[in-house]
Order: structure tokens, then sequence, then C-alpha cells
């Protein structure tokens, strides 16, 4: 598999960043409320897929990663990596998708009730999305092993 450009993320999250800025700017008032909670599974993904790119990293290092029972399974750490671009990409459209709508709301929190109650929402959403963006970045780059060694088989 190749890496997950960061250039593609960027430009997903800004095409979608756009989308919705248009969509908030011509019907924001049509929209319902967006609640902090809305954030928490943003956050809780990029926390599992810190914990698990640390997890990774521990057992590449001490070499213990293999079929034996005490180690992580080769295939375990492929569907990791699979779980590391979906979250990848998903930050990264999510988190472009409220920063879109922050361009609506954070210049009118003085202006409209309902703005200055979807700000912490919407903040906490991108910066979720954001997260979770950058720790599926870094789940997929300790999933990656290292070439062969001369001596080894590939296949």
């Amino acid at each position: 598999m190749k890496r997950t450009p960061i250039i593609g993320l960027v430009a997903a999250g800004g095409f979608t960043a756009a989308v919705a800025a248009i969509l908030t700017w011509g019907f924001y008032g049509s929209m319902t409320a967006i609640p902090v909670t809305v954030s928490i599974t943003l956050w809780a993904l990029a926390a599992l897929c810190l914990f698990l790119g640390w997890k990774v990293r521990s057992r590449l290092d001490e070499g213990r990663i293999g079929q034996d029972r005490s180690q992580l399974n080769p295939v375990t750490a492929a569907q990791f990596l699979v779980l590391a671009k979906a979250s990848a990409w998903t930050g990264a459209i999510l988190g472009g998708g409220y920063l879109g709508m922050a361009s609506y709301i954070l210049p009118r929190v003085d202006q409209l009730v309902a703005a200055s109650e979807d700000l912490p929402g919407v903040l906490a959403s991108a910066l979720g999305g954001l997260a979770l963006s950058a720790a599926g970045l870094y789940l997929e780059r300790h999933c990656e092993t290292p070439p062969p060694s001369d001596g080894e088989m590939v296949g």
C-alpha cells in the first residue's frame, strides 16, 4: 500500500471546507444545532489511533511481530493500517467540513445567538477532525514494515 499523501488530505479537507462554507452561508437558518458531543467520536478515534500506533511501534522495536501468540500478528497490523488510512481521510473530510462551517459562524458569534451556541461544537469537531487525520497518519507511519534484509525471502 502506498502512503497516504498529505497534499491529498489537505485538498480533500479544503474542498470539503469550501462546500460546507457555501452550504452554511446559504442554509444556516435551516440547520440544526451542533452540540459539543458531536466531536466525542472524532476525539475517541484519534486517541485509539494514537494508542494503536504506540503499541505497533513498541512491538516492532522489540521484534515482536509474527505468528506466535505473544506477538502482534502481521494481519492485525495490516488491519490497523486500513483503520489508519480510513481515519486520516475521515478526519480530513470532517475537519474540513467543520472548518467551512466555522467560516460562517465565527464572524457572527456576536450577532447571532445560534452562532454563539454552535461555536464550541463546531470548533471541537473541527479540531477533532484534524486530530483524527493526524493520528491516522501517525498510525499509518508506524504500521509500515521495514524492507526485508538481504538473507530473507519475500513472499
